[in-house]
């Protein structure tokens, strides 16, 4: 640990007012001591970490940490704060602040001291001991472990007394697990009850900090609370499995994570809570007691021999979300969850689909079927092989959309259902709003079904007899004849409204479906306009307004990653090296139609990339559909060109919103690299070029 931290890398009177600055403030010791090779390049991916999940935690702590390519070796810096940061801790700010900075391919080494460092955190002595720390050397050694906190030997005391507990290594619990050797001693003839046994696994994205700070946590309320739990630390220094006696044992699992747990089977059939990363971290108690709860109720998860009814467990995309949320953050999860798994099928039919009307013509539509003649020769049959292929692709739209929108609410229950609901509702014409529909009431049918409580003989038949059993024919029911009809209703009123968009209202619908793709870049809002589009395109013969959309939609996804690309070569010193490298990425990431290509920057400036590539977008959206541009294919790019209705002023249409955003993103930036300067310099300071060569120049926050 000592090569990792020292003196030099503490702050213990950390001026910065936001945790940007503090990350700043802390990584330019860093960069001074020879750490980190790109600064601003680091604090892009220290962003980024931190658009993920925010980095503070309850007790006034913050620990912004990454893995970079541009670090050298893993390193700490430590700040103290008078005011407080925030960090997005639910306490409050953070006064004690440790940014951990590892390399891209950092050694288990390194990363297991670092791994300890973050178990100190849930240590109360350690961190007063830091906030009483009077020097930096003082704060350092506490942090390398060579000055011992206060309360520090009783804690050694106690982990010594507690040598054979249950929170020490798996190995050691399987031990403790295994059957005791006879003694020839007589025994009690009532032996005390067995403490209660949990296992559990954590992991963050980084797999640095929170995932054994997390461990932590939970080995210690655990110890509070009487309980013994073994935990499966799932970290960036690689993992060691638990042992399967210590499952089969274990009466209760925690899955505590913000990535998926791996080998996650194992776990199969126990009464289950599977929650964020944070949340035990934060309130380790809470959840010992909920799965406690889940036990004396008998409730397991779904899948193994004892999957039961009423499992609560957060189903799968609602992993690392913490209770509480409200129903519509649920919603747009459980559709995004159809949506997510829905999206290749668009993509490989609707190309498919492109492919043969490229080769074929517009008639190929009406060509017979492949299994009835097929000529190896012949261009047309190839092009009725694609078309066909693409049509039978498309077909699983609405079942795929639906089922995995119930697979979100109610894990792999909800599968049946789903996609018996979708393809009803391809029965009865309702469509993508069917589907939506069928999804829904699904996963609500499922859950419900698993809260009735049911004899335990009959629990391992629930999820493959009676779950799937009831749950179809109840939603079969709906759809058929309840609410199938008027949403097949709904679907045609909408469509026809669609082909009556004109003039105004179709350039108004194109703007809004570009501002709408280049908001969150491919996040929901952006694959609510995709969605919309390719469900207009979906059928055999779309209408002339549906390929409007879907060409307006894709020429506003294709703007954002290609100005960025374009203003990182015009203005190349307005954007660190790790953006100029990413810019160039963006050139073929943009014209493969790929929104994802410009979230570097957005997550670097998003004040700056996401208003001006809206405003893009939209521009493009609205002379799209006034140039009456028609697209059949959902995806592609600038590959599908030939595809496209109108394809010289569709371009042209692209190349204009290309050009606002660009102008917009370099406007905005440069005035804030003049605000910058104006600052680091001062107002009575000399213009930074006619300084004298080598002197020292201050950096801006």
């Amino acid at each position: 640990m000592s090569d990792m931290t020292g003196a030099d890398l503490v702050d213990l009177d950390l001026s910065a007012d936001t945790k940007e600055a503090a990350a700043r403030a802390l990584a330019e010791r860093m960069a001074a001591r020879g750490r980190v090779t790109d600064l601003e390049g680091f604090l892009a991916d220290v962003a980024a970490r931190e658009a993920q999940l925010p980095t503070g935690l309850d007790g006034g702590i913050g620990i912004p940490h990454c893995r970079s390519e541009h670090v050298t070796a893993p390193t700490l810096a430590f700040g103290r704060s008078a005011r407080g940061i925030d960090f997005g801790a639910a306490d409050g700010p953070a006064d004690l602040v440790f940014l951990i900075a590892a390399p891209a391919g950092a050694d288990d080494a390194h990363l297991t001291i670092l791994s300890s460092l973050a178990r100190q955190l849930m240590n109360a002595e350690f961190t007063d001991a830091l906030r009483a720390a009077a020097d930096p050397a003082r704060a350092a050694a506490l942090i390398r472990g060579e000055e011992p906190a206060a309360g520090d030997e009783d804690s050694a005391e106690r982990a010594s007394a507690d040598g054979e507990d249950s929170v020490a290594a798996p190995a050691a619990a399987s031990a403790v697990a295994a059957t005791a050797p006879a003694t020839g001693e007589p025994q009690p003839s009532a032996a005390p009850e067995p403490p209660f046994r949990i296992v559990a696994v954590t992991s963050c994205p980084t797999g640095i900090a929170h995932t054994y700070m997390a461990a932590e946590s939970l080995e210690n309320a655990a110890r509070e609370a009487g309980v013994e739990i073994v935990v499966e630390t799932q970290g960036s220094a690689g993992f060691e499995r638990l042992e399967p006696e210590v499952i089969a044992a274990a009466d209760g699992v925690i899955l505590a994570h913000d990535v998926p747990v791996r080998e996650k089977d194992r776990f199969a059939g126990k009464p289950t809570v599977d929650t964020g990363v944070k949340a035990a971290v934060n309130r380790p108690g809470e959840l010992i007691g909920e799965v406690r709860a889940k036990a004396a109720r008998g409730e397991a998860t779904a899948g193994g021999a004892a999957g039961s009814a009423g499992t609560a467990a957060a189903t799968p995309v609602e992993r690392g979300g913490e209770p509480g949320e409200g129903y519509g953050t649920r919603l747009r999860k459980w559709l995004m969850s159809g949506v997510s798994y829905m999206v290749p099928f668009v993509a490989a039919g609707g190309l498919l689909i492109a492919l043969g009307f490229a080769i074929g013509g517009y008639e190929i539509d009406k060509a017979p079927s492949v299994t009835d003649h097929f000529a190896w020769a012949q261009a047309d049959s190839w092009a009725a092989l694609f078309f066909q292929i693409g049509g039978v692709a498309f077909a699983f739209l609405v079942p795929v959309l639906a089922g995995y929108i119930a697979y979100g609410m109610a894990d792999r229950p909800g599968l049946v259902p789903g996609f018996v609901g979708g393809s009803i509702a391809l029965t009865v014409n309702a469509g993508f709003l069917g589907g939506l529909a069928a999804g829904l009431i699904s996963g609500a049918v499922v859950l419900a079904v698993q809260r009735v409580r049911i004899p335990k003989a009959l629990r391992g038949i629930m999820p493959v007899v009676v779950i799937p059993l009831i749950s179809a024919a109840v939603v079969g029911f709906l759809m058929f004849v309840v609410i199938g009809k008027p949403i097949a209703s709904a679907q045609e009123a909408m469509t026809d409204w669609l082909d009556g968009l004109s003039g105004a209202n179709a350039v108004l619908l194109g703007a809004l479906l570009g501002l709408m793709m280049c908001f969150d870049l491919g996040g929901p809002v952006n694959k609510v306009a995709y969605t919309f589009a390719t469900a207009g395109i979906a059928v055999s013969d779309p209408s002339d307004s549906a390929m409007k959309i879907m060409a307006a939609v894709m020429a506003a996804g294709m703007v954002p990653p290609l100005a960025m690309a374009l203003a990182t070569t015009v203005r190349a010193r307005l954007f660190n090296a790790a953006e100029r490298e990413n810019g160039k990425a963006a050139w073929v990431l943009g014209a493969s139609f790929i929104s994802e290509g410009a979230i570097p920057f957005a997550a670097a400036d998003p004040l700056r990339v996401i208003p001006s590539s809206m405003v893009g977008g939209a521009v493009t959206g609205a002379l799209s559909m006034a140039f009456d541009a028609t697209l059949r294919a959902p995806h592609g790019g600038i590959f599908v060109v030939p595809l496209i209705g109108n394809p010289l002023l569709y371009l042209v249409a692209v190349a204009a919103g290309v050009c606002v955003t660009t102008a917009l993103v370099i406007a905005l930036k440069g005035l804030r690299k003049q605000a910058r300067d104006s600052v680091t310099r001062g107002p009575g300071d000399a213009d930074p070029s006619t300084r004298t060569p080598g002197a020292k120049q201050p950096v801006s926050a």
